[in-house]
């Protein structure tokens, strides 16, 4: 794609990288097949080449983002399928992740919706006031089936956000998990030591798959520490465009497991939430111009592992008893297209004695993406409508996934019980068996 930006603009490292991302377009459209969104509306300006033809423009003119322009990149569920797709290596992910901070920074959205992204912000990554906003939701859930539908709106509105927000809060809370500062010592012979990223949500919605995580890893002679003062991995807060926030949580994470590593070594930080992982094994690039962090970025970068990656190269014991349970493996996006990791969680399920089967339609989105089903919730329950009838289609007794926003959304549409990964093939190594939805 022919670019025309003035070599002033070219001094700006972030729009020098934009140039060389939408240089290697050739407008092929291989990634309109595999765009969710445009898979649902059939909207040009909903696919990533429409996207990519939008952001180019905003870029180059240096124009304010128009309401149209923002319309199509809320969009846009960042589930990177279409770099999987691409055959020109376009790196999408760093391309809309730039157009999200110009918009954040030059366009005013209604204040209902201004208010609403501040409440996210400022709550989902702090797991004591999530947990409270969750219990503050299940009072009001009752309130939800007085609010609007959220099907067949042209543009989501407050209303149909928060009844969304109502419908997902859950019935009831589990009991928090181990605390930040907590080690758990190896059985036997120690391997490894390795810091284990406590997370947001999932430590308030499901601190059971830390837990599953520690059995095995200790199990199997792997020390775990949770590392104290630990903050979100600025995820949430990233695709929201409020880049300052996310790197300033990146450098504070940075300094504390970097911290670890000097005082006890480190050698991995694991993550089980592949949303998560994305986002920090992507740390040295967002941290690149950084003459402080750049390198303790990378270094930080190059640590982290999912879950399912590193558990791989524990070479686990083949378990003597089959549990032929069928399970339906979602391959969530951030792990499948974020981090190219699609074999590794199926061989290894398959291994530990369960039978594993692929989900028709793998590649797309189940619709949660963050924060996406509460901001865009029609198109979000929309994909996961169609997710969970293809998973209906293989008739599973449960279905695995690696990513908490995937297990909550998917368990919003069927009765299957629903469980990540780690569960099982701590269940299947000596473990407790997993609880359900």
């Amino acid at each position: 794609m022919k670019t025309d930006f003035s070599p002033t603009q070219l001094a700006d490292p972030d729009i020098a990288e934009a140039d060389k991302i939408l240089r290697k377009c050739v407008h092929c459209g291989f990634c309109t097949a595999t765009c969710p969104t445009y898979v649902l509306l059939g909207d040009e300006l909903d696919s990533p080449r429409g996207r990519i033809y939008l952001i180019k423009e905003m870029l180059e003119k240096d124009q304010k983002p128009t309401k149209e322009v923002v319309k199509h990149i809320d969009r846009c569920l960042s589930c990177l399928a279409c770099m999987t797709t691409c055959p020109s290596g376009v790196n999408y992910m760093h391309l809309v992740d730039q157009a999200r901070v110009k918009i954040e920074k030059d366009y005013v959205r209604p204040l209902p919706e201004r208010l609403l992204r501040d409440v996210l912000a400022f709550v989902l990554p702090r797991p004591a006031l999530f947990r409270l906003s969750m219990t503050a939701a299940r009072l009001a859930r009752p309130l939800a089936a007085l609010l609007p539908s959220t099907r067949g709106q042209p543009s989501p509105n407050i209303f149909s956000r928060v009844k969304a927000m109502l419908t997902m809060a859950p019935a009831q809370l589990p009991p928090p998990g181990p605390a930040g500062g907590s080690v758990f010592p190896a059985i036997g012979p120690r391997r490894a030591r390795v810091a284990l990223l406590q997370g947001c949500a999932q430590q308030v919605l499901a601190p059971r798959i830390n837990d599953a995580a520690i059995r095995l890893l200790t199990r199997h002679g792997v020390e775990v520490v949770l590392v104290r003062d630990e903050q979100c991995c600025g995820a949430l807060t990233h695709h929201l465009g409020r880049d300052g926030d996310a790197l300033a949580r990146a450098k504070a994470n940075i300094g504390v497991w970097l911290g670890e590593a000097d005082r006890g070594g480190l050698d991995a930080i694991l993550v089980t939430a592949s949303g998560c992982g994305t986002v920090i094994k992507d740390y040295g690039y967002m941290l690149r111009e950084d003459a402080e962090f750049a390198a303790p970025a990378a270094k930080v970068s190059s640590l982290a592992k999912d879950i399912s990656e590193y558990v791989t190269a524990l070479d686990l014991p083949i378990p003597e008893q089959q549990s032929n349970l069928v399970v339906a493996y979602h391959s969530a996006c951030s792990l499948q297209h974020g981090q190219k990791i699609t074999q590794a969680p199926k061989e290894l399920l398959s291994k530990n004695g369960f039978v594993v089967k692929d989900i028709p339609e793998s590649h797309l989105c189940c619709g949660s993406a963050g924060t996406y089903n509460l901001l865009q919730p029609d198109i979000a329950s929309r994909l996961r409508d169609r997710k969970v009838a293809n998973i209906a289609s293989i008739k599973p007794d449960v279905i695995a996934a690696g990513n908490i926003g995937c297990m909550v959304q998917i368990a919003g549409g069927t009765d299957v019980p629903v469980v990540h990964t780690i569960e099982l093939l701590d269940w299947a190594t000596g473990g407790p068996r997993p609880g359900l939805n």
